[in-house]
């Protein structure tokens, strides 16, 4: 990082700083590979195989699902294998590299069908290595920090992991073809750079980051590990507040990360040019970055649970935007046309949003669970969130194979965020005595 990034953080720990470097590293291929540069790429290669767009759209969604649901299975297992000492690194290193590899790999792929295939790896290993880093936010900071740690995690992931590397790529395909690079080739070099930035930045996370809570590794480490993931699981029904969170977070984070996953195939679908939407996907990763740091601080003088929910409407009022983004290619505002229009302003209120209801959504449930089963609790937090990024795309798909417009796929996201904000809204009854007695 420059000089300037330190400053940025030098209110912050070694630890905790090491810690939030890991977004600034794993945002490069969240904004690039998932929202802009894969979805373009696939897209461009479904078209030379004369796929049309909406059965491309389709089997993209399936993708997302196949992926993440091979993630959330694992992921209360390996939370409760994390528990052992030296497991929680271990596991990170594995499953961050696996990611970085395969990341690696989607600048070779010969094929769609074989892109889709290593996609699916890219998923796993990015989602992998997210179970063990959102776990270790209990281990580097404390309660009182949590939302300000998590919330500039991600606020850093926005300026620096997503903009720097994002404004190489748009680089690339801008001046590319002046010294023979096209788009295609383009594409290419931005997933080795991706791959090469995502592990540069995590060397501070593996050597400053160490495991504080855990129990002594014993024989029949396996047959230990199912028997605290069973004892955890029963034990859900005595945290009521934990248990009505994750039922809100796995309907209205599958709608955050749904959105993210199909917006840049889905503007494709309709018209709106690639050039634009990555000029406008690089906006959003600008304006974010504030937006998130806003977010921290408006929870410690509205709370967190108000930040999240006024989240939550804001992504159901762009949903309906997205159903009703307009394919007409005449210019509507000066050189703009109504759906690109309709597009900026639905970006807009994504990128007010989205660093800030997933940061406070972890720091929300990492103040809530017992210190020393926050692996389990995070497997747990994990596979609810991946079984809904199952859910999300799966449902997109469905909805648009059976109308036959993406439009109504989008709009199916809706019911999404309304059954999660009632739900987080009923979580409320539920007093701050009973999450804090849980954390004992």
């Amino acid at each position: 990082m420059s000089n300037s990034g330190h400053k940025f953080l030098k209110s912050f720990t070694l630890k905790e700083r090491s810690w939030i470097l890991y977004d600034w590293a794993n945002s490069a291929y969240s904004a690039i590979v998932t929202a802009i540069i894969f979805p373009v790429f696939y897209k461009s290669m479904t078209s030379a195989a004369q796929i049309n767009d909406s059965q491309a759209d389709s089997y993209l969604g399936l993708t997302l699902s196949i992926g993440s649901l091979i993630a959330a299975l694992a992921a209360p297992i390996l939370g409760s294998l994390a528990n052992f000492k030296g497991m929680k690194m271990l596991l990170f290193k594995i499953y961050m590299g696996a990611g970085v590899i395969s990341t690696l790999l989607l600048a070779i792929c010969p094929t769609w069908t074989w892109l889709l295939i290593i996609y699916a790896f890219t998923i796993v290993g990015f989602h992998g290595s997210l179970l063990f880093y959102d776990a270790f936010l209990v281990e580097v900071t404390t309660e009182e920090r949590m939302d300000r740690v998590s919330t500039y995690g991600y606020a850093l992931g926005y300026i620096g992991g997503s903009t720097i590397p994002l404004l190489a790529t748009i680089a690339l395909l801008s001046f590319g073809p002046s010294i023979g690079v096209d788009a295609g080739l383009a594409a290419r070099i931005s997933f080795i750079m991706t791959s090469i930035w995502w592990f540069a930045f995590s060397i501070p996370m593996m050597r400053h980051v160490k495991q504080e809570y855990y129990i002594e590794r014993e024989p029949g480490l396996l047959k230990k590990t199912f028997i605290n993931l069973w004892s955890t699981l029963k034990s859900l029904k005595d945290y009521k507040a934990i248990l009505f969170f994750l039922i809100a977070y796995f309907f209205y984070i599958d709608g955050v990360n749904t959105i993210i996953g199909i917006a840049a195939s889905f503007s494709d679908t309709i018209g709106i040019d690639s050039n634009f939407m990555i000029m406008v996907m690089l906006g959003i990763q600008i304006i974010a970055f504030p937006f998130a740091i806003l977010f921290g601080k408006a929870a410690s003088k509205f709370g967190t649970r108000a930040l999240i929910m006024f989240g939550i409407v804001v992504y159901s009022v762009s949903t309906l935007i997205g159903f009703n983004l307009s394919s007409s290619q005449e210019p509507f505002l000066g050189p703009l046309t109504l759906g690109q229009l309709q597009f900026l302003i639905e970006a807009f209120l994504i990128a007010t949003s989205q660093g800030g209801i997933q940061a406070l959504s972890r720091s929300y449930f990492g103040k809530m669970v017992p210190l020393n089963k926050a692996n389990e609790f995070f497997g747990f937090f994990d596979i609810f969130s991946k079984f809904a990024a199952i859910m999300g795309p799966a449902l997109f798909a469905f909805a648009t194979m059976l109308t036959g417009d993406s439009r109504y796929g989008v709009l199916s996201i809706l019911l999404l965020f309304i059954v999660g904000g009632v739900v987080f809204f009923l979580s409320w009854r539920f007093s701050d005595k009973e999450s804090s007695q849980a954390r004992n």
